[in-house]
């Protein structure tokens, strides 16, 4: 049942931390400045996501641990979106929850959300990344990278996407932006069809405002789902939280820092399971429902894992449908290079939890391919013709020759 509570704790979408409370800063009881209406439109649309992508990941796999942030999805899309146009555009703006705001107003929203989250409390360290990487043959637009650059603080860099080096220069860039957390997003060689990738990073680390004293862990049953328990280590504590529950579940927060960011975590009912949670996300994580604090017990898994999925099959399932094909995508705000689509994306996680607080990361990548157009090219060995066998990456010949007469059959 490590699946049910990675299941709950996916939940939450701050996972951050920070220094000690006895810090001198107080504690944080609101928001540094008010949200404009156009940045409450994009959290309700990023929530809205959430639970969506959420539910599709979860009924899609339910046998599976499940770790995702929506966020950082949301991120790379949103970049990616900024290129796209025609029912692309809406399918991508739909699945997203944008409706009909301008996409300048969806950019900047990002940016001053970014601004906020990554600068809400000293004691947290969190940190939000963008990156774009294109093959130097691949001509991206400059009003799409002016775009993407100005409003996601997005680093832009052109790379030899056949070279052997390509990867590693890719994968370190999402090492670094996820603390070394996150080894990479690509695997080696890249595809010959890729032309670019698009990527966000997460980064959150910190210790929760009251710590689980390690004297009080203890070793205890794991009740999964299929029946049976396995052993797991507890941490476990007395604290005055906010407390929610309902005859399926019951809810804590967990604050990390200043209390701006916690940790929410639901745990089915006896007699219920993790669908019933998945059913009830829209009450679970609505802001304004009220979640009293009183004294509450705690015990809670002392853990780590790895997350990897490809999201494409959750993407389309949600409607995001044309952009990975092409015809019919339609990315001409990104390139003028015929044939471009969505290739991949793809994200990976980390989480660790333990008595001092929580380390979390999340990369995405959106791997742009290229598919040619026009008639399918024809190639008819029907006359003398060279061959060879060759190594790709590093150039290698290994045999080649000239086929003048008439091959036999062998």
């Amino acid at each position: 049942m490590i699946r049910g509570f990675a299941g709950a704790c996916l939940l939450t979408l701050a996972t951050a931390c920070g220094k000690d409370i006895t810090s001198p800063e107080p504690a944080i009881k609101e928001l540094p400045r008010a949200l404009s209406p156009a940045e409450r439109t994009l959290i309700a649309a990023e929530n809205g996501f959430a639970i969506d992508l959420l539910r599709q990941v979860w009924a899609a796999s339910p046998d599976s641990t499940a770790f995702l942030s929506p966020l950082s999805a949301s991120m790379a899309l949103g970049m990616t979106m900024n290129g796209a146009g025609g029912a692309t555009r809406d399918q991508m703006r739909q699945i997203l929850g944008f409706g009909s705001l301008p996409m300048g107003t969806v950019d900047a929203s990002y940016h001053d959300l970014i601004d906020l989250l990554t600068g809400l409390d000293p004691r947290v360290d969190i940190r939000i990344a963008n990156a774009i990487f294109h093959d130097n043959e691949f001509q991206m637009k400059e009003p799409f990278l002016d775009t993407v650059r100005t409003f996601f603080n997005a680093q832009v860099s052109g790379l030899d996407f056949a070279a052997p080096s390509a990867p590693d220069i890719i994968n370190g860039w999402v090492s670094g932006a996820t603390g070394g957390r996150i080894d990479g997003i690509v695997d080696p060689p890249l595809d010959p069809s890729l032309v670019s990738i698009l990527l966000n990073a997460i980064y959150f680390k910190g210790d929760w405002t009251q710590s689980f004293d390690p004297s009080d862990t203890y070793t205890g049953p794991f009740h999964l789902a299929g029946g049976g328990t396995q052993d797991i280590r507890l941490m476990k504590k007395e604290d005055t939280l906010s407390y929610r529950s309902t005859d399926r579940w019951q809810a804590v927060e967990l604050p990390y820092g200043g209390g701006a960011w916690v940790m929410m975590v639901v745990v089915p009912r006896d007699g219920s399971s993790l669908d019933d949670v998945a059913d009830d996300l829209e009450p679970i994580l609505d802001p304004s429902v009220r979640r009293p604090k009183q004294n509450v017990e705690i015990d809670l898994p002392r853990f780590q894992l790895s997350w990897d999925r490809l999201l494409n099959g959750n993407l389309k399932a949600l409607g995001m449908v044309d952009a990975f094909s092409s015809p019919p995508a339609d990315f001409t705000a990104m390139s003028d290079q015929e044939g471009l689509y969505v290739e991949w994306v793809r994200q990976k996680t980390f989480l660790k939890v333990d008595e001092e607080g929580t380390t979390a990361a999340a990369a995405t990548g959106v791997g742009m391919g290229l598919t040619a157009v026009g008639p399918i090219p024809v190639v008819k060995a029907d006359r003398p013709f060279f061959l060879a066998i060759r190594e790709r990456l590093s150039g290698t010949v290994l045999f080649a020759g000239f086929i003048v007469q008439a091959p036999m059959d062998g």
